[in-house]
């Protein structure tokens, strides 16, 4: 059984346009939470969703938009929330200079802004926080990235025996 097969139904959701600025990264991480503190998760599945968006949302702010004056060229980024049964799904869209490789900037420790302080680890801790992860982009159009956190315990896909 794949990951999708074990989030249940939707059962609510949450779409946000914001102006690509640090600060509104508190924003998204609280809206993220708020949605999904109605299935009751654990502290450390709420602590792994808030900060897998965290990253996300840093990085549309500072990779998407690197070299773009923000307010002259009206950066904003997206946030879809979708709330299951037994997960949460956020989808984050910049609308900046895309991702000419995906697989490279998935690399740990990699940055495409070496001279500031960066860690290289942000698609990594995205990745290992979610259930599923993905990045889609292209070149001069934006970013999507594509978070899937399930609650509920590593073992609920292997235990459920009939289709939800």
């Amino acid at each position: 059984m794949n990951n999708r097969e074990c989030m249940g139904k939707e059962i609510n959701k949450f779409e946000m346009i914001f102006p690509a600025k640090s600060c509104n990264e508190k924003i998204a991480r609280a809206v993220v939470s708020i949605l999904a503190v109605q299935i009751d998760p654990t502290v450390s599945e709420m602590s792994d969703l808030v900060t897998a968006v965290s990253e996300a949302v840093t990085n549309c702010v500072i990779h998407g938009y690197a070299g773009y004056d923000k307010e002259e060229h009206n950066c904003i980024i997206k946030m879809e929330c979708f709330l299951y049964e037994r997960a949460v799904e956020a989808i984050i869209t910049d609308y900046g200079r895309g991702i000419e490789d995906i697989e490279k900037a998935k690399t740990p420790l990699y940055t495409s802004l070496p001279d500031m302080e960066r860690s290289g680890m942000g698609f990594t801790i995205m990745e290992s926080f979610c259930d599923d992860f993905s990045v889609e982009s292209e070149v001069g159009k934006g970013t999507v990235i594509k978070l899937l956190k399930i609650f509920g315990g590593e073992n609920l896909c292997e235990n459920t025996t009939t289709p939800l």
